[in-house]
């Protein structure tokens, strides 16, 4: 049998982390594009090591996900793996968290956020998606009947303190989606947002007041507990079958009954 690729951006850490593994577990080789430094690089390390210990091909790139630069040397570098060892890219996973986390009005003390920091986490957190599943498919790489995912968040449809830039960028995400549904769909490919219930992650504790967040959502959650990235990763798995080649242009919750609790 050929090959299944999954590609995972944001792949150290977090969502990306437990679907690389997930993904693993069921079968899938692994790609995985990430952007740490010496002290965060253990995290990619243990990734790499679990995929591989499950059996996998394993191939982790160190480099910005949103760069033109750091996206042609990964597809070049996948180009030429898939010319040795065989398969495309079956799933491609956009699950970059770093944007700017200031305010749209500052208060007397605090810092605002400035134009190009709006304008690098539209980038990272929405337009790289666009780069990403356009360039894969123009050269070939991105699977017949393959399957696109992005993680968005409550922030695309709440106001969260802080969060503008980022609720901005999610907003535009879920946008960007559905536009790949329709313009994928001759590939067979389906183009899904994840909206996760909160979880606690790396991503989410940058965000101020986060604490008060969790503790929403934990004081009302039906099943008593808040959402973990390998309850995402599981149903992403799940939803790369080929019984969901149907389901495209959505946001899906994955949440445990998070959203519909109130």
């Amino acid at each position: 049998m050929s090959r299944r690729w999954a590609l995972v951006l944001g792949s150290s850490s977090g969502f990306g982390a437990a679907a690389a593994r997930a993904f693993a577990e069921a079968g899938y080789d692994i790609i995985g594009v990430h952007l740490d430094r010496r002290a965060t690089l253990p995290q990619a390390e243990a990734v790499v090591a679990d995929v591989r210990a499950a059996g996998r091909l394993c191939h982790f790139f160190n480099v910005n996900a949103a760069s033109d630069e750091g996206r042609d040397e990964v597809l070049d570098a996948t180009a030429a793996l898939f010319d040795a060892e065989g398969g495309r890219v079956h799933v491609l996973l956009h699950s970059l968290a770093f944007g700017s986390l200031l305010p749209f009005v500052p208060q007397e003390g605090e810092r605002g956020l400035r134009p190009r920091q709006l304008t690098m986490t539209l980038e990272v957190m929405a337009n790289s998606l666009v780069w990403w599943a356009r360039d894969l498919a123009a050269r070939g790489l991105l699977a017949c009947g393959g399957r696109v995912f992005a993680m968005t968040s409550s922030g695309s449809r709440i106001a969260i303190p802080a969060y503008g830039a980022v609720s901005g960028a999610k907003a535009a995400l879920e946008a960007y989606i559905r536009q790949l549904a329709v313009e994928l769909a001759p590939l067979e490919v389906t183009a899904n947002a994840v909206l996760a219930g909160v979880t606690d992650t790396p991503a989410l504790r940058r965000i101020p007041g986060h604490e008060r967040l969790m503790e929403r959502a934990l004081s009302n959650h039906p099943r008593g507990r808040l959402t973990t990235p390998e309850d995402v990763a599981a149903a992403l798995v799940a939803l790369s079958t080929p019984g969901t080649g149907w389901m495209t242009g959505n946001v899906l919750l994955i949440d445990g009954g998070e959203n519909v609790a109130g």
